[in-house]
């Protein structure tokens, strides 16, 4: 009896494996939600997308962003970071930021993460489950050609730093910072309300969702948060969730939109990509955010 359980499950375990790698990873997912955030009457359509993790022969991926962007057409695009996963990959992924900007013409923002500096490298995967990881490490890739090639096609890459965007819903306050889950993080950008007149939205930018970058963001009166990194917990107990984060953020909160205090509204997406080293995803498809921003 004990084999024949033993048996059983070691089957349900690598059935579980051969979807997680052969299928899932590349059943590629478009998540629409609406948010009742703009101040004023007018509507906003965001497009967000982050957790490429490209290598070589990954431009299937790339064609899905595209396809997207072409069908839903965005008033702003945001790109979340972690995109590489592989040197070679830094020239598709700027050339699919500026296709992004020539085919629906609108303004894009930016900020990096981890691995848009450093490759992958090999750890104990079972380790991401009692603890954030340490961030890649690996080998240093050019994240000056990544950040010109964006910058020239258009795209403004926020490393610690403030901006504005005009959309046809009005003037976009935005403050990104640099990968907390590095540390490279600089909080002291996060200006209050006041600092921009009359924007529509105040819109903070992070790829990792560490709770100081969001309680920063609540407390400075931001409306919006966009965030990635967490893979959605990418290996999820079904009709449970994500077991990990990893990050500080808790588990229940690792996809979609949630609150962070009482105002700000933080949305995570759950990515597209893998690490090379763990090409695999569970009920957890990648998938990137189309959001609809509408008046309060």
């Amino acid at each position: 009896m004990i084999g024949t359980v033993g048996k059983g499950v070691a089957l349900a375990g690598a059935a579980a494996l051969a979807w997680g790698a052969g299928v899932e990873r590349r059943w590629y997912a478009t998540r629409h939600e609406t948010l009742p955030l703009l101040r004023g009457e007018g509507r906003m359509r965001i497009l967000f997308f982050a957790d490429l993790h490209i290598a070589p022969g990954q431009g299937h991926r790339l064609d899905h962003v595209r396809r997207v962007a072409e069908q839903v057409q965005p008033d702003l695009l945001v790109s979340g970071g972690d995109n590489l996963e592989h040197p070679d990959a830094i020239r598709p992924v700027v050339a699919l930021h500026e296709q992004l900007r020539e085919v629906t013409g609108a303004p894009g923002l930016a900020v990096l993460g981890a691995h848009d500096r450093y490759g992958p490298r090999r750890g104990n995967p079972a380790a991401y489950l009692w603890q954030p990881s340490e961030g890649p490490r690996g080998e240093a890739l050019d994240t000056h050609a990544l950040v010109k090639g964006m910058e020239d096609s258009g795209w403004q890459v926020l490393c610690n730093d403030t901006s504005t965007v005009k959309t046809p819903a009005g003037v976009v306050e935005v403050a990104g910072v640099d990968d907390p889950h590095i540390e490279r993080d600089d909080l002291s950008i996060i200006r209050p309300a006041g600092s921009v007149e009359d924007p529509v939205l105040r819109l903070g930018l992070t790829h990792a969702p560490y709770l100081r970058v969001l309680h920063g963001y609540d407390r400075a009166g931001f409306d919006l948060a966009l965030a990635g990194h967490t893979h959605g917990g990418q290996l999820c107990i079904p009709w449970w969730g994500a077991l990990v984060s990893n990050s500080d953020l808790p588990p229940s909160q690792a996809k979609g939109t949630s609150l962070i205090g009482t105002d700000l509204h933080l949305h995570v997406s759950a990515g597209l990509g893998h690490s090379v080293y763990y090409p695999v995803r569970f009920a957890c498809r990648p998938e990137l955010t189309v959001l609809d921003l509408v008046g309060r």
